[in-house]
């Protein structure tokens, strides 16, 4: 079985709180990476996080740490993937596509957007 979400992917937060509670539902970014074995997903831009990092120096002398901002992973139930059409959050159908090339057919496994039947 296919993933349904990938790298490179462009998503929308589904749940969650509000912009104006300053949350991230209804926002949209691309995704960094996928983390299969816990199923959470690295948006860019969603689920900013604070870090402080401890102070320290670099073999130049320059100085390291501070406070810096993050994205934090989040779980893939809560984004969607954008419609290519729509521009809105759809769910994500695999159908069987014959492709021909050099003479050869060949059937291939594709990702679709189930609210408009393109191609993903």
């Amino acid at each position: 079985m296919g993933a349904k979400i990938k790298k490179g992917d462009l998503v929308q937060v589904i749940t969650g709180a509000t912009q104006a509670r300053g949350g991230d539902r209804g926002k949209q970014g691309k995704v960094l990476k996928v983390f299969t074995e816990t199923n959470r997903v690295l948006v860019e831009g969603i689920n900013r996080v604070t870090k402080h990092t401890k102070a320290g120096q670099t073999s130049r002398g320059t100085k390291t740490g501070g406070i810096e901002i993050v994205e934090a992973p989040i779980h893939i139930s809560n984004v969607a993937i954008v419609d290519p059409e729509t521009k809105k959050p759809t769910r994500v159908g695999f159908r069987e596509e014959t492709v021909e090339k050099d003479g050869v057919t060949k059937t291939v496994r594709v990702r679709f957007a189930k609210a408009s039947g393109k191609a993903l």
